[in-house]
């Protein structure tokens, strides 16, 4: 039976990781010869989650096709977010929960759902499948629903991923507040970080029509740790626009204990992200109070301002 490789988006966050984890033992127990790969190193927060729970970083890929002939994408779904050699193999699943933006040209399994978190979907795969969930397989994908919901406070978590973390939680055996909490804290250590890395650990591509829009998000619990490096990270910024071709890059920086954030943005269109969140930069940045989502409250405003 030829492998199939399973993963995330680039700049892997804890759900890109879980869920290829999650999904990857899913389809193996489904008779499926899957390995879950990562598409960049983990961050501190997933590093604290894979020590927890007993796992190894994942292998790390830069290319699909001299390897295998099938993939499984989980948590995303954008050519700018995944292998550059995509449309050399064959796409057979999808599972996730953002925008879809994908083009194939055969048929697949396409499972989208929205909702806060990919392993919330992941967990109804396994519910319909009837495959038990392991103690340290359901720690990983709570980790994820606490980081992409921020703890249960993004606008992005519903009922669903709340009621589903507690299921897990109970496996695991762990209480879902403490640990949560603990893990969130462990990914706003920022002081040992580049500027560089700051600005790609958690950062994503978009098309915004025909705008190439770079938006990355850090996370803290003191915007003064991060805004006391602005000189320096805006210079980064302005120098990946260049180096990498973005025409836009838009820096969020959300504060997890206030559910806040403060947006810097630098290249061409810095008037589309002031339309988009009804502000006014000064000094290329803002404070967007109660924003905290970049699926559910930055793309969707910025793309709007762009078709507009």
């Amino acid at each position: 039976m030829e492998k199939v490789l399973v993963f995330g988006h680039l700049n892997p966050d804890t759900d890109s990781i879980a869920s290829a984890i999650s999904f990857a033992y899913l389809q193996q127990q489904l008779g499926v010869n899957a390995e879950a790969v990562a598409l960049g190193t983990p961050n501190e927060e997933t590093e604290y989650a894979l020590n927890t729970f007993g796992f190894e970083p994942l292998r790390v890929i830069e290319t699909a096709a001299n390897e295998v002939k099938e993939v499984m994408l989980v948590d995303h779904n954008e050519a700018q977010q995944t292998v550059k050699d995509i449309k050399d193999v064959r796409v057979s699943y999808v599972v996730d929960h953002h925008r879809i933006a994908f083009e194939c040209a055969e048929p697949l399994f396409y499972r989208a759902e929205p909702v806060g978190c990919t392993n919330t979907i992941i967990y109804k795969l396994y519910q319909e499948h009837n495959v038990e969930i392991p103690a340290n397989i359901a720690g990983m994908m709570l980790s994820a629903i606490i980081s992409d919901t921020l703890l249960f406070k993004s606008p992005t978590c519903t009922p669903f991923d709340v009621e589903v973390a507690k299921k897990l939680a109970e496996i695991a055996g762990v209480d879902a507040e403490t640990y949560g909490l603990e893990m969130l804290k462990a990914g706003t250590n920022l002081a040992t970080k580049t500027e560089k890395e700051l600005l790609n650990a958690d950062a994503k591509s978009f098309d915004m029509n025909g705008v190439t829009v770079r938006i990355d998000q850090v996370n803290t619990v003191d915007f003064a740790d991060v805004l006391s490096r602005k000189d320096a990270l805006e210079a980064e910024m302005l120098k990946e626009n260049e180096e990498e071709g973005y025409d836009l890059f838009v820096l969020l920086i959300t504060n997890i204990l206030d559910s806040d954030s403060i947006v810097i943005a630098l290249g061409e269109g810095v008037d589309k992200v002031e339309a988009a969140f009804e502000t006014t930069l000064e000094e290329n940045q803002s404070l967007l109070k109660g924003v905290v989502s970049r699926k559910k409250q930055v793309v969707p405003p910025l793309t709007e301002a762009f078709n507009g």
